[in-house]
């Protein structure tokens, strides 16, 4: 139906129609440039006379009437009613008397005075073009009739400015009218017809929304070289100009325009102030030449590219059409089209893309994460077994280690038990501690001779020596010493743990006044060796006075704890070709007692201790033998490249000494056989996937050229263009 106020059979009036640029029924000197009654030569100014004062004040006149119908007569027609008029004449809803099909019927009541050529044209481009079905078509003309008429196709859903007033249609819709523009416009091309002045009005809309174009009152044939003004903010910025030869891509120039309007809502380059400066002109030719300059001045429009279900093709589709370089733009319509047709059929074949490649990729995607399920269950469980080997052997390493130490600790202080039992020196320490150790020959010499009897069997043995032997009276004043050092003769150590055994060091000069030896074998707290900075240890033993009753002193000697290791060191780290290290561990105050790599690094690493959490979980465990999967070497602070990461370590306890030993393992050494065979299942899954996806890949590469190919063929033979009119469409462009 007809729905005044909105596009409709009216629209379909020829450009002479809407009169001058200042037509009551377009009052913006804006929207419409194309203005027949200003011929766009000066060769037809020349020969077309202008119409005088009265002629133009008649035909004002004459566009106000609405003459009668009766005064209308169309043969084979029944006029009905009025859908719309303009300056030149009106045009009228019709009924054909033998079918009853509704038509529209233009009647150019007010056609006197004006130029005939100019009414015409419009006709014969609508005969021209009669076998389109995106053309409005001519029925029938009566040219000799008074008032003049011709008869079109009636579009009950009026033009496409009127659709655009309710709102800005969907990407997908616009792109489907612009299409049907296209083909509307490669037939046009194809027969030489070049349409010139493309816009909304100038597009209507069947019952179906099927758009037809209309409005050829600025057409030209393609040898024509006479300027035709279009629509200010359609028209390229080349077409602006009395002198401008008409090209076809001034109507692709158009559609990308018409294309912009429809997914942005409104022309390129049309703003409130733009709008303005032209509006201000006083003359056509001042017009034409700000519109020019609008063009040059603006940045290239991209609204487009930041609105919601615009594809990226779709966008540099519309960039081209409007590039301001007409070299740059598609050559004519049927570019445009098969861009369309491209990218359609990209979007056409998309789901079945998605179908037949994600598809068969989920698939392999699901097969393999099943498989890399089962592969790192595999390997969880091959690493955990290892692991548990590993530790199994470490606690073993670990057991025979605390044992073997607390042994030989056992058999250097029961040699100095013997020592300080041993009746000849006691009465030879008690003679010269009654002499006031003017006399230290006789207990000196019977020391010496037992250090050197326990240094030649221990070396007949293969064991480590003593570093050193030593006796301190009972108010810890050193009398012997072997090695002898004078510096040290004399000195007093009441402060030293190894005298008093109160499991701390006291600073030299600060020991309680009632501190006192030793009443018991003791094996004193790791202290750092002056001349080596290693960390050593000192076994004492107390010396009893003849009557038994009061200690006299207290013999010791000392080792470094680095031997105490190193004579195991070589059975254990390296059993079964794995690198373990091995290290001791004063649980009374957590220090770092000797580890494997101590030695050589720099001087005060023997201060370290365990991380509060390790000395946490010994301190649970009191005198059981405990393993660890995640523990920490202490001396990564110092050695972070030897020492860093996790390490799988087994704790056991020295006898009662408060030592514990530890032997660990490197956890990546460990588990590197999981690991490399990890690597090779991950590697051979990989390149089972990459086969897999390559074959699906070229699989559906055939496919989507198979598909493509037959898009294309079934796209020609559905009618959405014809052979014909693209032979002559590409034609008329070369």
């Amino acid at each position: 139906m007809h729905r005044p106020g909105r596009g409709n059979a009216a629209e379909l009036t020829p450009s002479a129609e809407r009169g001058t640029l200042l037509d009551s029924s377009r009052p913006s000197p804006i929207e419409f440039l194309s203005c027949p009654a200003m011929p766009a030569t000066r060769d037809h100014l020349q020969q077309t006379p202008r119409q005088s004062e009265g002629e133009l004040a008649q035909s004002q006149e004459l566009s106000t009437r609405s003459p009668e119908p009766q005064n209308f007569h169309v043969p084979g027609f029944q006029v009905v009613r009025k859908l719309g008029e303009g300056a030149y004449g009106a045009v009228w809803l019709a009924r054909e008397e033998k079918t009853g099909k509704e038509v529209a019927v233009k009647f150019y009541s007010h056609h006197r005075g004006l130029d005939w050529s100019l009414l015409s044209r419009e006709v014969e481009k609508l005969a021209l073009l009669y076998t389109s079905r995106h053309v409005v078509r001519l029925i029938d003309v009566g040219w000799q009739a008074d008032p003049p008429w011709y008869v079109m196709e009636y579009l009950e859903r009026g033009s496409l400015e009127g659709l655009l007033a309710d709102g800005q249609p969907h990407p997908d819709e616009a792109v489907r009218i612009i299409r049907c523009v296209c083909q509307a416009l490669v037939h046009a091309h194809g027969r030489g017809v070049l349409h010139c002045d493309l816009k909304p009005a100038n597009i209507l809309l069947d019952a179906d929304l099927e758009p037809r174009l209309c409005d050829f009152g600025q057409s030209r044939l393609s040898h024509e070289q006479n300027p035709a003004l279009g629509t200010l903010f359609y028209m390229a910025p080349e077409q602006a100009d009395l002198h401008a030869i008409p090209d076809a891509r001034w109507d692709v120039y158009a559609l990308g325009a018409l294309l912009f309007h429809l997914l942005v809502g409104h022309p390129p380059h049309r703003t409130p102030e733009n709008e303005d400066s032209l509006r201000q002109a006083q003359t056509l030719e001042e017009r034409l030449q700000r519109y020019r300059q609008i063009a040059a001045d603006s940045p290239p429009p991209n609204e487009h590219w930041k609105a919601a279900g615009i594809d990226r093709r779709l966008s540099e589709i519309v960039d081209r059409c409007l590039h301001s370089d007409p070299q740059r733009r598609y050559p004519n319509a049927q570019a445009v089209l098969d861009e369309l047709v491209a990218r359609d059929r990209q979007r056409r074949v998309r789901p079945l893309v998605a179908l037949g490649g994600i598809g068969p990729g989920l698939i392999l995607l699901a097969m393999f994460f099943f498989a890399a399920n089962a592969t790192n269950s595999a390997v969880d469980t091959a690493g955990a077994n290892l692991t548990a080997r590993a530790l199994e052997s470490d606690a073993m390493s670990v057991s025979i280690l605390a044992r073997s130490i607390e042994r030989e600790l056992q058999d250097r202080m029961d040699e100095l038990v013997r020592v300080a039992s041993d009746r000849h020196l006691v009465a030879a320490i008690e003679t010269s501690q009654r002499d006031g150790w003017s006399d230290r020959v006789t207990f000196g010499s019977i020391l010496d001779g037992v250090r050197d009897s326990v240094d030649a069997r221990r070396k007949q043995h293969d064991r480590e020596l003593d570093t050193s032997w030593f006796f301190v009276d009972a108010d810890g004043f050193q009398r012997w010493r072997s090695p002898h050092d004078s510096e040290i003769i004399g000195q007093q150590f009441n402060y030293r743990d190894y005298y008093h055994a109160h499991g701390v060091d006291y600073g030299k000069g600060e020991a309680p006044q009632d501190v006192s030896p030793i009443r018991a074998p003791h094996i004193s707290l790791v202290f750092e060796s002056r001349s080596t900075f290693r960390n050593m240890v000192a076994l004492s033993v107390p010396v009893w006075g003849s009557n038994g009753g009061d200690v006299i002193g207290v013999v010791a000697r000392t080792a470094h704890v680095s031997e105490l290791l190193s004579q195991y060191e070589g059975s254990i780290s390296g059993a079964g070709g794995v690198a373990r290290t091995i290290a001791l561990v004063d649980t009374r105050n957590w220090r770092l007692l000797d580890h494997s790599r101590l030695a050589g690094l720099k001087k005060g690493a023997g201060q370290l201790t365990l991380s509060d959490e390790v000395s946490h979980r010994l301190s649970t465990a009191g005198t059981t033998s405990i393993t660890m999967t995640d523990y920490r070497d202490p001396l990564r602070s110092i050695d972070p490249q030897a020492s860093a990461g996790e390490w799988l370590a087994a704790f056991a306890p020295v006898g009662r000494t408060g030592w514990t030993a530890i032997v660990q393992e490197r956890k990546a050494e460990v588990l590197l056989p999981v690991y490399e065979l990890q690597s090779r299942l991950t590697r051979y899954a990989w390149f089972a996937f990459g086969v897999a996806g390559a074959i699906v890949g070229l699989m559906w590469y055939f496919v989507l050229k198979s598909v493509s190919e037959r898009g294309l063929r079934l796209w020609s033979q559905n009618g959405h263009t014809n052979g014909d009119a693209l032979i002559q469409a590409r034609s008329a462009s070369e």
